[in-house]
């Protein structure tokens, strides 16, 4: 017992020290995890033999992992995203695959072993490149788009890869009795912990039918099953019985799935699938969540505890080699499909790069062709690290894909659309903001020039027949061109504030005259954006949560008067600290870290909480 808490405390410690201090430097959350199973293990020698037992326990997170995609993939969406996942995200892996299987037969390895590595490298990593999309605001982007496409036509190819696994082992793992019955091989070691199996021993069509059988009863229970069950348990009012729950559908969907021979990671994606249109969708996700963060953390740590790095210092340059040719052979192919399917410019770089590298998947696929007798542990334990090497250079390829960006702006990208219109209000950004200007703006009788880039977002407008061009708005050809000369009022409503503080900039620069409309996200960019020049900032949040702050006092039983008046006073007082406060905004020094900011803010807060003590006094006064 003592044993099993200190090993919980070293794995613990380890994670929450090294994954927090691994996001803060933008290498992402999976990398963190096997930068502390590469301290406890080869490093400090903290844990031992005890890693691959606690590796086993521990890929029961990819089966929740694989149960919760299962969840987030309705068949519908899929459906509608079939061009994308089939033709761009298809491709890259089947070429992948086959590109990295041939390069192992090229070397002599024989086509089992060459097909599983193949397969095993063609994917990406999910958690790190969709983290750093998301940080770096590039999800929108036409490569972020196509990027996150691909990644999740790898996902669901892990289903297919799991189930061929087994089958290159094939020969070796099962044996055909005399009477054609069917007998799984098993270790003699291993015996006394094997799990029960409904197919050993019967014939071939027998096994057939049972693992039907089998599928079609996760299905059947998915559909008709899990309400009913929902409604008992609804009715013993308990938190944890809901969690309970869902552990038990994936815990005996696995063993089910197990028993007759097939990866349990196969039978809870399809659990998952089956369950995505449903109304108890969101408690399973959120239910099963921690679990599945805590296992896969767990698993990534035993990876990189498990890696063998008397082997990269016996062989620096070979190992090397072998992880910058699998990333040349993965980028050749994903800038080559950039060229079929049109993804221009930085799009295809971003494209190119962010996939270029192995990915979680690859630990797992690779831990599963050991087990399945596909893959050596020797020779696992080379393929390991490869995929870690190539994981720890991905974020140097994001910035690499940051300096081309840099050096080559736009010129290949998309072409803008020729602005032939103008008028006395330009509004740059399209989105949410800018839309319900746009509209209130034409329907006063005013002609807007409407600038965004966001292609989908200006196709749209032009379906419900409103005007717009496409375009960065923050390009000086298109404002001049858009009639910043002329115009009255900008309306600057992108969502990037760098783009937004920028604009405001030139157009002040240009127009000393123009009366400037900005979005801003929070306070501080307001305080960015009055010092670009801006004359009206509107913060994007702000109306809306006063006036929902102002139908909570009306509920409290403040009248409708009542309410108004305090809200017309935060109102007011609001304005008046930003303006002061915005005098001790200091560029580049967070608000907290200013002390003279921070003590004028306390001081106007107490006499925001004066002010509406006396307003409602007054409003008491005059009511009685």
């Amino acid at each position: 017992m003592e044993s099993f808490l200190f090993q919980a405390t070293i794995y613990l410690g380890a994670a929450v020290i090294a994954v927090p201090l691994a996001s803060r430097l933008g290498l992402g959350s999976v990398l963190g995890y096997l930068l502390a199973g590469i301290v406890i293990g080869p490093l400090t020698g903290l844990v031992g033999s005890e890693t691959q037992d606690l590796q086993h326990f521990a890929e029961f997170g990819v089966v929740m992992m694989l149960f919760l995609i299962g969840l987030e993939l309705e068949p519908r969406a899929l459906w509608d995203m079939r061009d994308r996942l089939i033709g761009l995200g298809g491709l890259q892996v089947t070429l992948t695959t086959l590109a990295i299987m041939g390069a192992c037969m090229a070397l002599g390895y024989q086509w089992p072993f060459a097909l599983a590595v193949g397969m095993s490298l063609a994917l990406s990593s999910t958690a790190i490149v969709l983290q750093t999309l998301n940080e770096k605001g590039l999800m929108q982007t036409g490569g972020g788009r196509s990027t996150f496409s691909v990644l999740l036509t790898q996902d669901i190819a892990v289903i297919p890869i799991l189930a061929i696994l087994p089958l290159l082992a094939a020969p070796a793992m099962m044996r055909m009795g005399e009477d054609g019955s069917v007998h799984l091989a098993t270790d003699d070691h291993h015996d006394e912990h094997a799990m029960m199996s409904l197919v050993d021993g019967l014939p071939g069509w027998g096994v057939t039918l049972v693992t039907i059988a089998a599928v079609a009863a996760v299905i059947l229970a998915g559909i008709f099953l899990t309400r009913p069950v929902f409604r008992y348990i609804h009715q013993a009012r308990l938190r944890e019985m809901y969690t309970a729950l869902a552990l038990l559908m994936v815990v005996a969907t696995a063993v089910l799935m197990s028993m007759v021979g097939l990866s349990p990671a196969l039978g809870t994606f399809l659990a998952g699938v089956v369950l995505a249109n449903s109304e108890f969708r969101h408690e399973l996700e959120s239910d099963l969540e921690p679990f599945k963060g805590l296992l896969l953390g767990l698993f990534f740590i035993t990876v990189g505890a498990g890696i063998n790095f008397t082997l990269l210092l016996d062989a620096p340059g070979y190992i090397l080699i072998l992880t910058l040719g699998v990333m040349l052979i993965k980028g050749a192919i994903l800038f080559v499909l950039s060229l079929l399917f049109k993804i221009r410019g930085n799009d295809r770089w971003l494209f190119t790069l962010g996939l270029a590298q192995a990915g979680e998947f690859g630990f797992v696929l690779i831990s599963f062709s050991v087990q399945q007798g596909v893959v050596s542990q020797g020779e696992s334990n080379t393929l390991l690290l490869v995929v870690a090497l190539s994981m720890l250079i991905t974020p140097l390829l994001f910035i690499l894909y940051e300096f081309l960006s840099s050096r080559r702006g736009d010129q290949d990208d998309m072409e803008p659309d020729k602005v032939d219109f103008q008028g006395p209000v330009i509004i740059a950004g399209i989105g949410r903001f800018g839309q319900i200007v746009n509209r209130l703006v034409q329907s006063a009788g005013f002609d807007t020039v409407v600038i965004d880039s966001n292609l989908a977002a200006v196709e749209m407008m032009r379906k419900f027949g409103f005007r717009g061009f496409f375009g960065d708005p923050t390009r000086p050809d298109l404002l001049q061109a858009a009639g910043l000369e002329d115009a009255k009022v900008l309306v600057v409503a992108v969502d990037d504030k760098k783009s937004a503080n920028t604009l405001v900039a030139y157009a002040r620069k240009q127009r000393p005259d123009l009366h400037i409309v900005a979005r801003a996200r929070d306070r501080v960019h307001v305080y960015e954006l009055f010092d670009a020049g801006a004359d009206d900032i509107v913060r994007e949040m702000f109306d809306s949560s006063l006036r929902a702050g102002r139908y909570v006092l009306e509920n409290l039983g403040l009248s409708d008067y009542e309410a108004s008046e305090l809200e017309q006073t935060f109102y007011q007082h609001d304005r008046t600290a930003l303006r002061e406060l915005a005098e001790l905004w200091k560029p580049g020094v967070p608000v907290d870290k200013n002390p003279d900011y921070v003590d004028r803010a306390k001081a106007l807060n107490n006499d925001l909480e004066t002010a509406l003590a006396a307003r409602q006094q007054e409003n008491e006064r005059k009511a009685s």
